[in-house]
């Protein structure tokens, strides 16, 4: 159910939803939902990609320790191909949601688009600037994601994985084509089904 409101009007039990990871080559889409609390304000919250990796580690303990509740999700690989990365992107929002140990009134999701959920939803264009509930889930998606994908460069090494956290650059496009696929490669994702296929 999505409602057409102000959402500026309103101020409690509001989830902010966000993602990280549609883009990349490799490795899961992760989201993250969160409940803040406004009688313990966290200051400096913003878009993640907008802060440094310090910041943003510092705000990923503070928004945990401080919300009222929390949750990170996530859709595998295996789903991203199954599904496509839009539908899947979707799922791991719902499983953010739903994972929440607080029941929110309304939940804000950044983008143009809602995920089915059992609460009233809106989408923001923008969010992650425009919200803080947003901001503070994408402060914990990018978070997350950029920390396991830190570890699956131990994993798979040679991709330069924790540098370009799978998305798709000239490193990891080289890498591509001289080391092949991992398990963790988004197989229907262009380059690596083009690989695949033969003709990359």
């Amino acid at each position: 159910m999505q409602l057409g409101l102000d959402f500026s009007l309103v101020e409690e039990l509001v989830a902010g939803v966000d993602e990280v990871g549609r883009g990349p080559l490799c490795g899961p889409v992760v989201t993250a939902a969160v409940i803040l609390d406004p009688a313990r304000p966290i200051l400096g919250l913003n878009d993640s990609k907008k802060l440094s990796e310090a910041r943003r580690d510092a705000l990923f303990d503070e928004i945990r320790e401080k919300a009222l509740a929390w949750c990170i999700a996530r859709a595998e690989v295996e789903e991203i191909d199954q599904l496509n990365i839009l539908h899947a992107t979707m799922l791991a929002m719902q499983r953010a949601v739903e994972g929440l140990s607080v029941t929110p009134k309304l939940a804000l999701i950044d983008g143009n688009r809602c995920p089915k959920l059992k609460v009233p939803s809106a989408p923001v264009v923008k969010g992650d600037s425009q919200v803080p509930a947003i901001a503070a889930a994408s402060i914990l998606a990018k978070v997350s994601r950029d920390r396991e994908m830190a570890e699956l460069d131990a994993i798979y090494p040679g991709y330069g994985i924790a540098g370009h956290k799978g998305y798709p650059t000239a490193v990891h496009l080289e890498a591509l084509r001289r080391l092949g696929p991992t398990l963790i490669h988004r197989r229907s994702f262009g380059p690596v089904r083009a690989l695949i296929e033969g003709v990359f």
